[in-house]
């Protein structure tokens, strides 16, 4: 659109010389109609002679055609048209119409007759003095001349000013279709990457199992917990048992790095029925292992109990905490965290975080999900599918 800035630019500048040529041309088309097509009184005038007489009558006759334009181009069209109430935007331009008519009519009685006259004593006093027609009829006529004008005048106004609209709106259009290719686009570039990186890991996996059966399992233990969080994640509600699962390969992958020297105490239920919201505990253990495992050179520790009674998920996080330890700020996972308690689970979670002299201590009580297992497994396998 900014390739045309005469006809679609908003600037100050543009608009002003938009509306300057179209009233410019407007007036010379209507002053040489009025020229070509004069009153008695000019007939036997020279052209040039009939153009300066009838411009002040032009001028004066613009004044009704602008009241008609502007209206129609920033009242009815934009709060009436383009919501699409078109009954009211009829019965709008109609009244405008016959409002401008009018308008029209008076000049045309009052001060335009005062110029015609005073132009006809100069020319010939005999037609400034014939008898004036009856007022109706006077009006009337004004008004059908009157109307003639309106309707040419607010039509062609109108007529640029939705073309203008409509060619804004398919650009707009346009452009979002555009857009929505480009997120399309990216989404499937977004499919791709996981299965480029599984495929790759799969491939790794393979030639370590001859070499190093841990690192082997280590590849597999990253490999679900990454299919896991690309792919289950994306639900609202995941199986409180995947989640634990998901949090005892993050152990394993962890416990690999410290060999012997982690101690490890892990508690959680085998099986349960119950659903819960994804990554709602792993934050802390994470934690757990940033600011507590990783920072304590000597007997590194951490301890976790997880229990499920009567639908209350219950966890006890301990861990042990570096002699020269900082007071530092939660990590923008446990920030995120505690904003998901809020939104997911409000009114239906306790968290109480302690830190004592040689260790943190996390205490999370949720109320997991009453909905039934079968109807949340339903839309969790259904959506499982598409992926």
């Amino acid at each position: 659109m900014q390739q045309i800035p005469f006809i679609y630019s908003n600037s100050t500048q543009w608009r002003l010389l938009r509306h300057l040529s179209f009233w410019l041309l407007w007036f010379l088309f209507q002053l040489l109609l009025y020229s070509f097509s004069p009153s008695p009184a000019l007939q036997q005038q020279p052209f040039l002679h009939r153009l300066i007489i009838t411009s002040p009558e032009t001028l004066m006759y613009m004044i009704p055609s602008m009241f008609l334009a502007y209206t129609l181009m920033y009242l009815v069209i934009p709060k009436l048209v383009l919501p699409g109430r078109y009954l009211w935007a009829i019965l709008s331009a109609a009244l405008l119409v016959l409002i401008t008519a009018a308008l029209s009519a008076a000049l045309s009685m009052t001060v335009i007759d005062y110029i015609r006259h005073l132009n006809a004593d100069e020319i010939s006093p005999i037609v400034a003095r014939e008898p004036h027609p009856a007022f109706y009829v006077q009006f009337g006529v004004a008004m059908l001349a009157g109307l003639r004008g309106s309707i040419t005048v607010g039509g062609v106004a109108a007529a640029i000013k939705l073309m203008k609209c409509f060619y804004e709106r398919q650009q707009a259009a346009l452009l979002l279709e555009k857009e929505k290719a480009n997120a399309e686009l990216q989404m499937l570039k977004a499919q791709l990457h996981p299965h480029f990186l599984f495929n790759t890991l799969n491939n790794i996996y393979s030639f370590t199992q001859e070499v190093s059966e841990k690192a082997s399992g280590m590849i597999m233990g990253l490999s679900q917990l990454l299919r896991y969080i690309l792919y289950d994640c994306s639900m609202p509600l995941v199986p409180l048992e995947k989640e634990l699962k998901m949090i005892g390969d993050y152990f394993a992958l962890e416990s690999a790095r410290y060999d012997q020297s982690l101690d490890i105490s892990v508690q959680m239920p085998k099986a349960t029925d119950h659903w819960i919201s994804p990554l709602m505990l792993l934050p802390f253990v994470e934690n757990a292992f940033k600011h507590g495992a990783s920072q304590v050179t000597e007997h590194p520790w951490i301890s976790l109990t997880v229990l499920v009674i009567n639908d209350e998920l219950s966890m006890k996080l301990i861990n042990g905490k570096p002699v020269t330890s900082k007071n530092a700020n939660p990590g923008i996972g446990i920030t995120n965290v505690l904003k998901r308690l809020e939104l997911l689970y409000p009114d239906r979670h306790e968290l109480v975080i302690n830190e004592e002299e040689e260790m943190y201590i996390v205490n999370l009580k949720i109320m997991l999900a009453t909905v039934p297992a079968d109807v949340v497994k339903t839309v969790y396998n259904g959506t499982r599918q598409e992926i």
